[in-house]
């Protein structure tokens, strides 16, 4: 008998764990295996800024990635109320994304990566390059401060494939 309410409680909870991770899956991953927050595109703002807007762009800046797992520039420096249009080149093999964010972000969504490797993004702060191929993003950066970037492919955020924005008063 006892042996029966070991095995009842066990299948509960693999049970309960598959409904859990099919759950987190849908609630992360648009079917098409995109991944939107709700605040996407025209509504996502962080602390450092908001999605800028073409017409307002103030300067360009180039940066590459590679299979090096690093961004060329990794340092950037923008003033508050600058409307950047990062061009992201991808000069690897391997597909590679640049993902603004606080460190916290980025890394709570570098962990979400490690469960959902094949999950696309579509929000304004990032952008997805498949391998010799470029993508933009463009960024008002609105408040003063240092700032994050990193690429969340499974394994490049925990290889140093990081850099950093200083916004600074105008």
């Amino acid at each position: 008998m006892k042996f029966f309410s070991i095995a009842t409680a066990l299948s509960f909870s693999l049970l309960s764990m598959t409904a859990s991770a099919q759950e987190a899956q849908k609630s992360h991953a648009h079917p098409s295996s995109k991944h939107a927050h709700a605040d996407s595109k025209e509504g996502h703002s962080s602390a450092m800024g908001q999605p800028g807007v073409a017409a307002q762009v103030t300067r360009t800046i180039e940066v590459d990635m590679n299979d090096a797992m690093r961004f060329t520039p990794s340092d950037i420096a923008v003033k508050k109320g600058e409307t950047v249009k990062f061009i992201v080149k991808n000069s690897g093999k391997i597909k590679h994304e640049m993902v603004l964010g606080s460190a916290r972000e980025l890394q709570e969504h570098a962990a979400m990566m490690q469960k959902f490797p094949e999950m696309e993004h579509d929000d304004a702060n990032q952008i997805s390059v498949d391998p010799g191929k470029s993508g933009q993003i463009i960024w008002t950066f609105s408040k003063t401060g240092k700032f994050d970037f990193a690429c969340l492919q499974p394994g490049h955020f925990e290889a140093g494939m990081k850099g950093r924005v200083k916004v600074a008063t105008q």
